[in-house]
């Protein structure tokens, strides 16, 4: 029976650590892997709609959800939308080597050590993580379908309609 309940705690409290729909988004702040001798941070950020987006070159649906949230960056930016990509790969050359073939114009992040990822209790990847303009998680998607990008592109339009 202790062992029963020992092992429903534990199992408890890590999905007590997971991000999800309405909880604070944990920081990320760091050096941008697009733009050497610049830093990003979530928390500056709040006001503007925030997609975090965990990438890593060897995701194969992320080589369909980078063109996908581009344009809705591209499309959104003047309204106050901002992605920030987030990348799994150990080495920065494997990102680089990704981002020749799919290039993107938002802002990204390395999180080589997965410090960011463990924060956010990334599983799937591609795993992206929909903030409103009052800091707090709308929506998580996980994976990345033909399906996901409509569902982003609606969900990022309610949120720009409402005030910060």
């Amino acid at each position: 029976m202790r062992r029963l309940l020992a092992a429903l705690l534990i199992a408890g409290s890590q999905s007590v650590l997971a991000v999800e729909a309405g909880s604070p988004p944990p920081e990320i702040a760091g050096p941008r892997l697009d733009a050497p001798g610049q830093s990003i941070a979530l928390s500056s950020l709040k006001g503007k709609v925030v997609y975090v987006d965990f990438w890593a070159s060897w995701c194969a649906p992320c080589r369909i959800s980078f063109p996908v949230l581009d344009a809705l960056y591209r499309e959104n930016r003047p309204r106050g939308f901002v992605v920030i990509g987030v990348n799994k790969d150990v080495s920065a050359l494997d990102a680089k080597k990704f981002l020749a073939k799919v290039p993107v114009t938002f802002p990204l992040v390395g999180d080589a050590n997965d410090a960011i990822a463990k924060a956010y209790d990334v599983k799937t990847m591609p795993s992206g993580y929909l903030i409103d303009r009052k800091g707090v998680v709308h929506k998580v998607h996980r994976g990345f379908t033909p399906e996901t990008g409509p569902a982003i592109r609606e969900e990022i339009e309610a949120l720009l309609k409402e005030p910060s």
